[in-house]
């Protein structure tokens, strides 16, 4: 989720850079730098923190005479958020430089290959490699040389590069993440999103996967990585204005981090499950086997959206590793009688590692002799520094303030935790394990394929519903903190009031509420308390309540009596039902506060980060 901006033409270039890289400030950053050519050298300047740190280093030199560039803005995947790592970087010479969105997989082996052939590296990042990788294939052409080195990373990039042997040409490059060229008279650009080329084209061309482009001031030829082929492309022409651009066509912030779950999830799980193998690789949590075996309890400590993930993981890390499990409202927890040593382990998790109450009680684990494996977004935040290891969602930032692609990608690295945890201490069998992760590569594909799907049914029901004042979720076992879940979105965003509830405990107090103004949101896949919530289900129903219910494709069941049904798709293996029940549900709040008029980015009341008590 990084800003990438090039530009080649006839005016000076430093203005254009930096005025694009703001264009994409919303998208997040800890970092920024830009590279162009001038006197026939590459000049190269980058700071740590916002832009207008890297403004008051361009003070003096923006007018310099130069019209090739890169620019770049950060948001840390490897290596902490500091100048060093900031981009562009360079190849052993100087000469050449790379900026990058997305990550090499395979960094590490290419690194140390390449430090083997005498190569210096200068950063703790894997976007580096791709330098000294192209410059390793770089005998006077390119374009070529990009090719050759692309050949041999795996993983996703959208690329531009820029080198002092070819100083009329920006090459870019795309694989999974997404590099948009703008058009103009003599003059052409590219950009990681459309609000950086705005002010100067609406003409553009999207670059697919597997694609290269070679931009001069006079054209743009696009080809294939593969096999060096033409590939013909039609310009797009783009309505959208800038609010819109940088939401690329979403409505909302919201709406958009949505729709980029499935990459979240993928992002956040490729490399560190391996389905060949039927292994699970998790070196950045820093613990030896022994330390990991000798654990008696894990405790997960969280607030919001966070705490109910950790909900979830309950299940599986109880399930799968055989440990007990306690999740703690990070709120309460520095302040009871806590029972923690070297056998405990604590995970604390939020998505901007510096929430006040989990960073709290992060200090009071440590001080009692409790490892520490953070899970984060934010590379470099406090919690991930204060922590023994981290392992990072990559869900890129977070521009609306409820959680949505925050929560699925810290399911789909806590899933991977409580797969390794079983691993070390063999308490699941190779097999089982495998399966595992077979089911959870396939979510990806199951959401990208039910989004739509979910979204119309969605919207349907929000005409019906958005008048209502109360809302009732219930979902039993694994469900039943998803069902938390979903209440907290329609709170959040819709001030709605909703209570999420173990379906069992219908009778302990809830079923009083149920009457026929009472929407019931129930979650029912065919698991093994399949039947039991069935039954809950028909206690609301018998009190007049209204059933609303995600269930799986096909089922006559649920069918007969609920009288709204949004169908989800039956997975390979039930424990990867979260993922696929829970963006109905954030769809559903979203399109009833949008119908209630409601400023769905920014509700009122709430902050992205709670980092005071």
């Amino acid at each position: 989720m990084c800003g990438i901006v090039g530009y080649i033409g006839h005016r000076c270039v430093l203005p254009i850079l930096l005025d694009g890289l703001r264009r994409l400030e919303y998208r997040g950053y800890d970092s920024a730098g830009v590279a162009y050519i001038h006197e026939r050298s590459v000049r190269r300047i980058r700071s740590e923190g916002k832009l207008d740190k890297l403004d008051l280093l361009l003070d003096g030199i923006r007018d310099v005479p130069s019209s090739i560039g890169v620019g770049h803005t950060r948001w840390a995947t490897h290596g902490e958020p500091n100048e060093a790592n900031a981009h562009p970087h360079t190849d052993c010479t100087g000469n050449l430089v790379v900026v990058h969105n997305g990550i090499v997989e395979n960094y590490f082996a290419l690194r140390q290959q390449l430090q083997h052939e005498g190569h210096i590296f200068k950063s703790e990042t894997d976007t580096e490699v791709l330098a000294h990788l192209i410059e390793k294939y770089l005998n006077g052409d390119l374009v070529q040389a990009v090719r050759d080195a692309l050949r041999e990373v795996e993983g996703a990039y959208a690329i531009g590069v820029l080198w002092q042997g070819s100083p009329d040409m920006l090459v870019a490059a795309r694989k999974q993440s997404p590099m948009v060229l703008g058009l103009a008279d003599n003059e052409n650009f590219l950009a990681s999103d459309i609000p950086a080329l705005l002010p100067y084209t609406r003409s553009v061309i999207f670059l697919d996967d597997g694609e290269m482009a070679t931009l001069s001031r006079n054209g743009v030829e696009v080809r294939r990585i593969d096999n060096g082929k033409s590939t013909a492309k039609t310009p797009q022409i783009i309505s959208w204005d800038a609010t819109m651009a940088e939401k690329a066509g979403y409505k909302h912030f919201m709406l958009k981090e949505i729709y980029e779950q499935p990459q979240a999830v993928l992002n956040t799980s490729r490399s560190r499950v391996l389905p060949e193998l039927g292994k699970v690789s998790l070196p950045e949590i820093k613990l030896s086997p022994d330390v990991i075996k000798g654990f008696r309890r894990v405790v997960l400590l969280a607030c919001g959206t966070s705490w109910h993930a950790g909900l979830v993981a309950k299940y599986w890390i109880e399930k799968w590793a055989g440990l007990p499990v306690e999740v703690d409202l990070a709120s309460e927890f520095r302040y009871r009688h806590l029972i923690l040593d070297r056998t405990v382990l604590t995970v604390p998790i939020s998505q901007s590692g510096e929430t006040a109450d989990t960073l709290a009680g992060l200090y009071m684990a440590k001080k009692l002799g409790s490892p520490v494996i953070a899970i984060c977004n934010v590379v470099g935040s406090t919690i991930t520094r204060e922590s023994d290891g981290t392992v990072y969602t990559h869900a890129g930032p977070e521009i609306g303030v409820a959680s949505t692609k925050a929560f699925t990608s810290q399911l789909s690295a806590l899933y991977v935790l409580a797969l390794y945890l079983s691993q070390v201490k063999n308490s699941l069998a190779e097999e089982d394990i495998r399966s595992k992760i077979s089911a959870l590569v396939s979510v990806p594909k199951l959401l990208e394929e039910g989004l739509a799907s979910w979204h119309k049914q969605t919207m349907e029901l929000a005409d019906i519903f958005y008048n209502y004042r109360d809302f009732l979720y219930i979902g039993r076992d694994i469900h039943f903190p998803v069902a938390l879940e979903g209440a907290l979105k329609l709170k959040e965003i819709s001030y709605i009031h909703a209570e999420g509830y173990a379906a069992g405990e219908m009778k302990h107090g809830p079923i009083a509420l149920i009457d026929r103004s009472m929407p019931v949101v129930a979650l029912t896949p065919r698991d093994h308390v399949y039947d039991k919530v069935l039954s809950n289900v028909e206690e609301v129903k018998s009190r007049r309540g209204i059933v609303i219910a995600l269930g799986e494709e096909g089922d006559k069941g649920i069918s007969r009596i609920a009288k709204y049904v949004v169908s989800v798709p039956r997975p390979e293996d039930p424990d990867v039902n979260p993922f696929l029940y829970t963006i109905p549900l954030q769809l559903l709040a979203y399109e009833i506060a949008v119908a209630r008029g409601c400023d769905v980015d920014q509700p009122r009341n709430l902050a992205k980060s709670v980092t005071v008590e």
